[in-house]
């Protein structure tokens, strides 16, 4: 039977807290889901989640599927008293639009709010600046500033939503990838070896994925993300012609990005899949990003990667938006294309 997405399971991780290097509230939760379903799974020293299936017969490939626990947020640093806190940025997160958005804080989901000066007291001047991290506080109120602490993650407070063929949520990158991960293995394909990384730290720097990868010393690997969707019209009404990727067109096979040159041969696996099962895709535009694929391709003597990503757009904000079609086909890609990998693949 083919695996099938799994909304519910999305929604519990996507509404998660797990900014970088607090990953553990995901971590509890991918240990729950794959229990059982795994020949050996272990947690190494950084945090990440180590899986294996083991397929039947010989000559199996090594294929590794990588997928980040981790979510851009906010740390922690200073305490100024009556429930205010300084706090510095986790990831790649865009300034402008962090005031007024509503934060959970510390492994109790503390309530809060990212507050700085109201309109109606700034001048003209200071409306034309880009508001400094430095010039906002995170307020959780004075009866709940001695439940916080330095150190502590926050994250955006965004609930789980359904909207149509559409769902929103934060965390989407790469929540979306790690259900989808979870699902691979309870319905993983018996000619490979499949090795399985949810990973830690990808959005300060691909870090979990090179350790993950030397550990697992796999013979090729896809990494499983989202991506983002610039497909919105122009500013000055003129056709999009850097859209990246676009919702509703199937999973982003990634040729190249910022990090990455793809193997040409898992590309062509991939699209020969997608048309022999007539599964949509779309081919990500090169250019900037990067995924775990960077860091898992120049792990040991070298390992021939691609990435395979649902699109989003708005990503790395408090709330993003994904089509429910394009996360099914990406599972529906990803498990048939295993299903037909063999050693020649890697000749």
């Amino acid at each position: 039977m083919p695996p099938r997405i799994n909304t519910s399971l999305l929604k519990r991780l996507t509404e998660a807290c797990a900014v970088s290097g607090d990953e553990g509230s995901v971590r509890e939760i991918v240990l729950e889901q794959i229990k059982g379903h795994a020949d050996d799974v272990q947690v190494d020293a950084l945090g990440n989640v180590l899986a294996t299936k083991l397929g039947k017969g010989k000559n199996r490939p090594r294929v590794l599927i990588a997928a980040h626990m981790d979510e851009v947020g906010f740390m922690i640093i200073y305490d100024d008293g009556d429930g205010l806190f300084r706090f510095d940025t986790v990831g790649g997160l865009d300034k402008r639009q962090l005031v007024g958005k509503p934060v959970w804080v510390g492994e109790d989901r503390i309530p809060g709010v990212i507050g700085a000066k109201p309109v109606h007291l700034t001048t003209s001047s200071e409306r034309s600046r880009a508001i400094s991290v430095d010039s906002l506080r995170i307020d959780v109120g004075p009866n709940n500033g001695g439940k916080v602490k330095v150190g502590d993650r926050a994250t955006f407070a965004t609930q789980f939503q359904r909207i149509g063929k559409s769902i929103r949520a934060k965390a989407i990158d790469d929540r979306i990838g790690v259900t989808t991960l979870i699902e691979l293995i309870k319905h993983a394909p018996n000619n490979i070896d499949l090795l399985a990384a949810f990973t830690v730290q990808e959005e300060v720097g691909l870090r979990g994925a090179r350790v993950a990868a030397y550990a697992l010393d796999p013979d090729l690997a896809i990494a499983l993300d989202s991506t983002p969707a610039m497909d919105l019209p122009t500013w000055d009404g003129e056709e999009n012609i850097r859209y990246n990727t676009k919702l509703g067109l199937g999973p982003a096979i990634y040729v190249a990005d910022g990090a990455t040159l793809s193997d040409p041969g898992l590309i062509r696996h991939l699209r020969e899949t997608a048309e022999a099962e007539g599964i949509p895709y779309q081919l990500r535009q090169p250019g900037g990003g990067g995924t775990d694929a960077g860091a898992i391709q120049r792990s040991r003597e070298g390992i021939p990667v691609v990435s395979v990503s649902v699109p989003a757009r708005y990503i790395h904000t408090a709330a993003s938006i994904a089509r429910i079609d394009d996360w099914r086909n990406t599972l529906s890609l990803l498990h048939s294309s295993l299903g037909t990998i063999t050693s020649d693949l890697l000749t």
